[in-house]
């Protein structure tokens, strides 16, 4: 024990002799000083220009917003189940569609909200396939309408099969979200930009071990994807079908009313084939191809309809005006299949494609991906403004992503689709485009693989860019205009197409079962939350 130890003992012995000593002949004791209370610790005060802020605000409203948000954990709440499908449209793709649908209203843009950004419920989802890291189309959207993931470039198959073996495929066959809406007696309906035997869309219906069937097959005694489509035995089959490929219904000795030939190599007219099938004297089945036949149809006298407005996909919305015979929108083909599909009161299961997103991105033009991605997005508001968040569960997701970038600090509004322009030292914005270490400009938006560069000016239509040659690397874009409907963005890599990005994707949803979309989850995992939501497997 060192010295200040035994001062310490010695002291504290002293002090308990002395309070224990009745040697003054008094009843008092020693106490000892009590340690002071501490004073209790006043809550910081926010300065008033914080509480002002109006940044501050808008999260203050938003978390109460949250507060109130009702959750209906109840199985079979769905009456009604809305699933739409941006294919290609990754978290980048989302937040420049943002971008560009605030700036089309005069707004910097990185403030706005897509419709669906605001419900109240969002997550994330992983895309692999089961056999590739960066997925196909027909494995995801498998996944998404059966619970179970599989092999890119497969529909409704599982992964066991080899691509293309038809004996296999008929062996392990999966059943769809639709299937099962049918099987309830609900009314069902499928709509996208796309040829309605396209990936996506076929995978509401369709069972094949290859996604390219779309008219004919390769191998055994398999039916095809556009056939299925019109013999569709769940229920009574699909109520509502709005698209593209007519082509794939019609044989190739016959020609459409925009003058294009047919697809099938069997002699079969599916169309008229659908038409026999369903007006039984019951039942008043409608097929149109324009939009005059749109406009026109009796949706009161109209219980099943077949709407097939190109011979191949959609026109991209931005190049929707030069279709030669005319078509709706997608938010216009929405509007109506909802009108349709609501005269059921037992419900519905209906899946609606923004299928030329993908389109866009493979081509190299953000401009078409983005306009496209925006009329998605208004197709969702429809959808959003015809139901009640009390019976109809809305889910709002992507297939895949694509590799699209943000990049190049750019000033706080500038155009999404135009060359960066940084801020000086100040924080203000400079006066002309940031300038690149090879002393060129270059884009907001970029793509990592693709075709390259092309300025075609005016001209909407994506497509034009396969007809020209492969162009990567970097351009002096000092006199181009790059927020031009034809112009298409810089590629690093040089590919026949630009290609897939493998990061996971967002997930947005509104009304019974909605929470359950939060997290990061399997994208199989978004089958469930619809099955379980409306009561399909019960």
């Amino acid at each position: 024990m060192n010295k200040y130890s035994k001062l310490a003992l010695g002291l504290s012995i002293a002090l308990l002799a002395a309070g224990c000593s009745d040697d003054s002949g008094s009843d008092k004791v020693a106490v000892l000083p009590q340690p002071e209370q501490p004073q209790e610790q006043q809550p910081l005060a926010l300065p008033q220009s914080q509480l002002e802020s109006s940044w501050f605000k808008v999260g203050q409203q938003a978390v109460a917003r949250a507060q109130a948000q009702t959750i209906n954990n109840t199985p079979g709440a769905a009456k009604n189940i809305i699933l739409f499908i941006g294919d290609g449209m990754g978290i980048s793709t989302v937040t420049a569609a943002r971008i560009l649908a605030g700036q089309q209203q005069g707004l910097d843009g990185e403030e706005y909200q897509l419709s669906f950004e605001k419900m109240p419920f969002a997550g994330l989802v992983k895309t692999y396939n089961t056999n590739q890291q960066t997925p196909d189309s027909a494995g995801t959207a498998t996944a998404i309408m059966t619970g179970v993931k599989t092999k890119a470039g497969v529909i409704n198959v599982d992964e066991t099969v080899p691509r293309g073996d038809c004996a296999a495929s008929k062996q392990r066959p999966l059943t769809t979200v639709l299937e099962l809406a049918e099987g309830q007696g609900k009314s069902t309906g499928i709509i996208s930009t796309a040829r309605v035997t396209h990936a996506t869309p076929a995978a509401t219906y369709a069972k094949v071990p290859d996604r390219d069937w779309e008219y004919k097959v390769t191998d055994g005694d398999c039916t095809d994807i556009a056939a299925q489509l019109v013999a569709l035995n769940a229920g009574d089959g699909i109520d509502v079908i709005m698209g593209g490929g007519r082509r794939n219904f019609l044989p190739g000795s016959e020609t459409d009313a925009e003058g294009a030939a047919g697809k099938r190599e069997d002699g079969r007219n599916l169309v008229d084939e659908w038409l026999d099938r369903y007006n039984d004297g019951v039942t008043n089945a409608v097929y149109i191809e324009d939009q005059t036949g749109f406009n026109a149809l009796d949706v009161a006298g109209t219980d099943k309809l077949l709407g097939l407005f190109n011979p191949s996909h959609m026109h991209y919305e931005a190049d929707r005006g030069n279709d030669t015979a005319g078509e709706p929108s997608l938010s216009e083909m929405t509007a109506k299949g909802l009108e349709l599909l609501s005269k059921n009161d037992k419900g519905y299961f209906l899946m609606v494609e923004g299928g030329r997103i993908d389109h866009g991105h493979h081509a190299g033009s953000a401009y078409n991906a983005l306009t496209d991605a925006v009329e998605l997005a208004e197709a969702v508001q429809v959808a959003m403004d015809k139901t009640s968040a009390e019976d109809t569960l809305i889910i709002v997701t992507a297939d895949h992503s694509h590799v699209m970038t943000i990049a190049g600090y750019p000033t706080r509004g500038n155009p999404i689709l135009g060359k960066v322009i940084t801020n000086d030292g100040s924080g203000q914005p400079e006066e002309t485009p940031a300038l690149a270490a090879d002393g060129l400009p270059y884009t907001t938006l970029g793509y990592t693989t693709g075709r390259g560069h092309a300025d075609y000016g005016e001209t909407a239509d994506a497509d034009e860019r396969y007809g020209h040659e492969i162009d990567t690397g970097r351009k002096d874009l000092t006199n181009v205009d790059t927020t031009a409907p034809g112009y298409h963005q810089e590629a690093l890599i040089p590919t026949s197409a630009e290609t897939h990005g493998g990061e996971d994707v967002g997930v947005w949803a509104r009304g019974p079962g909605a929470h359950w979309v939060t997290g990061t989850n399997e994208q199989s995992y978004l089958f469930h939350v619809m099955a379980r939501a409306g009561g399909l497997l019960d």
